[in-house]
C-alpha cells in the first residue's frame, strides 16, 4: 500500500513537471497566466491536472473561420480602398466627429479587417423586455432569411416564443439557421429543435462536447450574441435568451444590459460574422455567397460603425487594442459598464495614467457575483483605480451584464466582450465600435441615470474592507490571469 501510495505521488510530481515545462516552453504563454497555471499544478496536483485538462489547453486550430464568399462581397477591396485614402488624407468622412478618430478606424482596419460604414440607424435597448419585443417583431417580418445566434439560449417561455416563430418563418419558407454555444447553453442540444428542423430549419452548437454530457473544451467558446433577418436588420450586443434576461430571476432580479438593432451596411459585416462562425460549426453544408445575404441596403442613418472580432485565432487582441486605443485618446471622461472588471496589466496602467492625467474615469460593477473568483477579483483591480482616482459603482437594481464604453460623448462600444482575459484571448466575442456623437451621448446618459441605482465605493470604503474579503481578493487576485 505504501509503494502504491508512492508511486503515485512520484507519477503526479513528473507529470507536473512535464506540465510545467509545456506551459514554460512549448504554449509560450505571457508571464502572468504562466505563474497562475504553476500555482495551480503544484500547490493541487492531481485535481490542478484535471483543472489543466478542462481549462489550460490551447487552442491550435489557428485558421477555423474560412469563407471563400468574402472575395465576392469586395471586402477585400473594400478593406485595401479604406486603408489607402487614410493614408493619403483623401478618406471621405461624414461626419467630422468620426474624422477625429481616423487612427482608430485606421487600426480596426489593419487589426481586424473591419471596414467602416457611415450609413447606419442604431437602436439602443438597455431593457430585456424592450429588446425581445423588437426582435420578435423583426423576426415576425422576416421575408427570406434568420441567422439566430447566441452562446446562451435557453428553451423557457422567451426562448420558446423564439423559436416558435423560426418554426413558422421556416414552415413559410425563410430560411432559418440557429447556432448556440454548446458550454453556454448547456443542456441543449440539437435534438430539441426537431419541429425546427423537420420544418426546414438548421441548427448548430458551436464546439459540441465529444462525450455524452462531457465537453472537456470550457475555454474558446463562442460568446457572441447576433440577429440578422434579410440582410437588412441586425442585433448585436449583451443580451441572450432567457427569462432571467426580462428580469424573471429570483437570484439577479432585474437585468440590466446593452444590446443595438441596426439597420445600415454595419448588418453586412455582422452577416459576415455569422457566416464564418456558422461554416465552422456545421459540418453538413456550408453556406456560400449569395446575393440575397447581402442586398443593397438604402442610407438608414449617419451613425458610423465598426464591427470588430476578436478570440484565440486572432493573432492580436483586437477588441482590447480598441479599449486600450479609446482609453489612450480620452481627454474629458471615461465610462465603463462590465460584470466582470479583470483587466491586464496593459488596460489597468491606461486607466490608471488616465485618472492621474485629470481624466474622469467611472467604473459600474455589479453588486452580486454570478462567479465568486471573478468578483473578488473584479473587486481588488477596482480597488488599485480608486487610489488613482477613478470613480467606482456598484449597481443595486438587480444585476448588471453590460459590456460597454464611452469616451467624451464621442466615441463608444457595445458588444459582448468583458474586461478580462477571457475575453481578451480566450472567447469568441463581437463589439460594435461606434463613432457618433448623438449615440455616445445617449449611452452616457444611460450611464449616468445607472448611477441613481448605484452606491458609490469609495477608497475609505475599500481601505476599510472586512479582512475576510482582503483574504478572498488576494487569492483571486492570483489567480485573475486565468480566470
Amino acid at each position: 500500500m505504501t509503494q502504491m501510495i508512492s508511486l503515485i505521488i512520484t507519477s503526479t510530481l513528473i507529470i507536473n513537471i512535464f506540465l510545467a515545462i509545456a506551459l514554460i516552453f512549448l504554449e509560450r504563454r505571457d508571464p502572468a497566466s504562466t505563474w497562475a497555471w504553476l500555482l495551480v499544478l503544484f500547490f493541487i496536483p492531481i485535481l490542478g491536472f484535471i483543472i489543466y485538462l478542462l481549462l489550460g489547453r490551447q487552442l491550435r486550430e489557428k485558421h477555423l473561420f474560412r469563407w471563400e464568399g468574402r472575395s465576392k462581397i469586395g471586402i477585400e477591396k473594400l478593406i485595401a480602398y479604406q486603408l489607402e485614402a487614410i493614408e493619403d488624407d483623401s478618406f471621405e468622412f461624414l461626419k467630422t466627429d468620426t474624422e477625429s478618430y481616423y487612427d482608430m478606424i485606421y487600426l480596426h482596419l489593419r487589426n481586424n479587417h473591419s471596414v467602416l460604414t457611415q450609413d447606419n440607424d442604431v437602436q439602443v435597448f438597455t431593457d430585456g423586455n424592450d429588446k425581445f419585443e423588437s426582435l420578435l417583431e423583426d423576426l415576425e417580418h422576416a421575408k427570406d432569411h434568420i441567422h439566430i445566434q447566441y452562446y446562451i439560449f435557453r428553451l423557457d417561455g422567451i426562448g420558446q416564443r423564439i423559436v416558435d416563430i423560426l418554426i413558422r418563418k421556416a414552415k413559410a419558407g425563410v430560411k432559418v439557421r440557429m447556432l448556440f454555444d454548446d458550454i453556454g447553453s448547456r443542456g441543449l442540444h440539437v435534438k430539441h429543435f426537431q419541429e425546427l428542423t423537420n420544418s426546414g430549419g438548421e441548427v448548430a452548437a458551436f464546439f459540441p462536447a465529444t462525450l455524452p454530457l462531457i465537453n472537456p473544451r470550457l475555454n474558446y467558446r463562442n460568446h457572441r450574441k447576433l440577429v440578422i433577418i434579410d440582410g437588412r436588420v441586425g442585433y448585436i450586443g449583451g443580451f441572450n435568451v432567457g427569462d432571467e434576461y426580462l428580469g424573471l430571476s429570483k437570484k439577479f432580479g432585474y437585468w440590466r444590459d446593452t444590446h443595438l438593432r441596426m439597420e445600415g451596411s454595419a448588418v453586412h459585416p455582422l452577416q459576415t460574422r455569422f457566416i464564418l462562425d456558422w461554416n465552422q460549426a456545421f459540418t453538413k453544408t456550408h453556406i456560400q455567397y449569395d446575393e440575397r445575404f447581402f442586398p443593397a441596403i438604402p442610407r438608414k442613418g449617419t451613425v458610423g460603425v465598426q464591427i470588430v472580432s476578436s478570440g484565440p485565432d486572432s493573432q492580436w487582441e483586437n477588441i482590447k487594442d480598441g479599449y486600450l486605443k479609446m482609453i489612450f485618446v480620452a481627454k474629458d471622461y471615461i465610462y465603463i459598464q462590465t460584470p466582470y472588471f479583470i483587466p491586464d496589466t496593459s488596460v489597468l496602467d491606461a486607466l490608471r495614467i488616465a485618472c492621474l492625467s485629470g481624466v474622469d474615469v467611472r467604473i459600474m460593477i455589479p453588486n452580486k457575483p454570478d462567479h465568486m473568483f471573478v468578483y473578488w477579483a473584479t473587486y481588488s483591480n477596482v480597488g488599485i483605480l480608486l487610489k488613482a482616482g477613478a470613480k467606482v459603482y456598484i449597481y443595486e437594481n438587480g444585476f448588471i451584464h453590460a459590456k460597454q464604453i464611452v469616451v467624451d460623448d464621442q466615441v463608444s462600444t457595445v458588444g459582448t466582450a468583458n474586461i478580462d482575459v477571457r475575453s481578451f484571448r480566450l472567447n469568441f466575442e463581437v463589439n460594435a465600435f461606434i463613432y457618433d456623437r448623438e449615440k455616445s451621448h445617449e449611452l452616457a446618459e444611460k450611464f449616468e441615470q445607472d448611477i441613481q441605482y448605484s452606491t458609490e465605493l469609495t477608497y475609505e470604503m475599500y481601505v476599510n474592507r472586512p479582512r475576510l474579503i482582503k483574504v478572498k481578493e488576494s487569492i483571486s487576485r492570483l489567480l485573475s490571469p486565468i480566470l
